[in-house]
Parts: structure tokens; sequence; C-alpha cells
């Protein structure tokens, strides 16, 4: 069977179906051809590889917003890459459809930002993401069942501990830490 070729002049939009260590981009034209379908390595250098032909006429792209999409989005638009964040929450995923597996949510994603509705999520400016990662760590936290401090502490990323505070400050074991002050 013959892969369908796009026009020459045809506008292109990419899906961008994002896990923990591979991806897999969905490219179709402006009529919702599905033209070409790709499985990477987690790589900026592979995807720009892949994307490189297709970037005069790639009008967008969408990639779903996971846990690990910093790299990519930042990476892409590093490159002058129009890409948008899907807002997975809000995408109604495939009523009545029989398939579902990465090939498809790609070109799902892409099918979505070639009628314009797709739902997006807001793109943090880098510096901001730390802070919002916090926030959102800490949000989960208040949230959470009881546990001890100084479980909770241990669990922390080491990026969110505070500098010079040992699990034992935490708990409120240590004698020089007196109301969250050293003495």
């Amino acid at each position: 069977m013959r892969r369908p070729k796009a026009k020459a002049n045809d506008k292109l939009m990419a899906g961008i179906d994002l896990h923990g260590n591979n991806l897999v981009i969905g490219v179709i034209d402006q009529d919702g051809t599905r033209l070409m379908h790709r499985k990477l390595d987690c790589e900026l250098e592979q995807v720009e590889e892949f994307l490189r032909p297709l970037k005069p006429r790639l009008q967008s792209m969408a990639v779903e917003s996971t846990f690990n999409w910093y790299w990519l989005v930042d990476g892409l638009q590093a490159r002058g890459y129009a890409i948008d964040l899907a807002n997975p929450a809000q995408i109604e995923q495939y009523s009545g459809l029989k398939h579902s597996d990465d090939t498809h949510d790609a070109y799902h994603l892409a099918e979505l930002q070639r009628l314009n509705i797709l739902p997006k999520a807001h793109i943090y400016d880098a510096e901001l993401r730390p802070v919002r990662d916090l926030l959102r760590r800490r949000t989960n936290l208040v949230h959470q069942p009881k546990s001890s401090p100084k479980h909770t502490e241990r669990r922390r990323p080491a990026r969110f501990r505070l500098p010079g505070v040992s699990f034992s400050d935490a708990t409120g074991q240590n004698p020089r830490l007196k109301c969250g002050k050293m003495v």
C-alpha cells in the first residue's frame, strides 16, 4: 500500500505522544490525511532530525502534558517550532474508536490541533516552573492524610529541600532548632 502524499503547499500538523523513554510523532495534512509517523527515543536530536524536512510546512504541533514535557517543548521552541501543550484532563478520548495505541494517540492530538479544538495547557516560563512544581507538591502534601513530618521530608525531592535542614529538624528533634530558627 502506498503512503499518501501531501501536496507541496499543504500545511502540516503533528501530534506527539510522549512517554518516559520514547515518543511517537504522527503527521497529518490540512485535510486530515495521515502522512507519516515514527517512534523515537526521547532525544531532542532524533526529534529534530525527523521534523527538519517538514519544518517549512509544519504549521503547529501538539504534545500531551505529561510529567516530562519540559525538555521537549523548550528544545523545540528554541529551534523555532510552533508547539502547543495539550491538557489531557480535558481531551475526550476516542469515544467509540477501537484503536488505542501510541500511534493513534499521536494522530488524535494532530487531528485536534488541525480542527482547532485542542484543549491547551499553559506553558510556564522555565524560570517559574520550579516554584510551580514546589507549590503543586505542597498542595499534594497538605491534602494527604496524616503522615509523619520525618517521612514527608525524606520523600521530598532534593531540589525542594531546605538547605541546612536535616530529617531530624523536620521532626523537631534537633535541640538547636527552636520555633524554626537555629539557636
